[in-house]
């Protein structure tokens, strides 16, 4: 009996690991974000367009996201807009995004602009980050 338990609680601390590790965040493309506004696309390869949900990640400076465009296989486009003011510093991340579950991105497109002080940061660095 007690083997039974501890093989039913094994076989569920496994599964609950396996599930947690398909749910993690993985870093499709980084960008430097000039002092100015500024546009960038970024492809999405292989099994990167498996993504159901992305957000963006700033890890240096600080980043006002303005607006984002999904580029779907099917030519076309689904365009989002950050919730709030779509400030974004150090560290810190976007709200998530949702693609939508009948069709296959194939780019992101990013337009935002870079704040703060150009003499100690120079610009600002960003994280697209995807989640099936």
């Amino acid at each position: 009996m007690i083997r039974q338990i501890l093989f039913i609680v094994s076989l569920l601390f496994i599964t609950s690991n396996v599930t947690s590790q398909n749910d993690e965040w993985k870093i499709l493309g980084t960008k430097d974000v000039t002092f100015k506004q500024d546009e960038d696309i970024i492809n999405l390869r292989g099994d990167e367009k498996n993504i159901k949900k992305f957000k963006i990640k700033c890890t240096q400076g600080t980043l006002k996201l303005k607006k984002i465009v999904v580029y779907y296989k099917d030519n076309t486009e689904d365009e989002k807009k950050p919730n709030g003011t779509g400030l974004i510093s150090k560290g810190m991340s976007s709200f998530t995004f949702l693609i939508n579950k009948d069709k296959t991105p194939n780019k992101i497109g990013l337009i935002y602009e870079a704040i703060g002080n150009m003499v100690i940061t120079k610009r600002a660095k960003i994280q697209l980050l995807g989640r099936e």
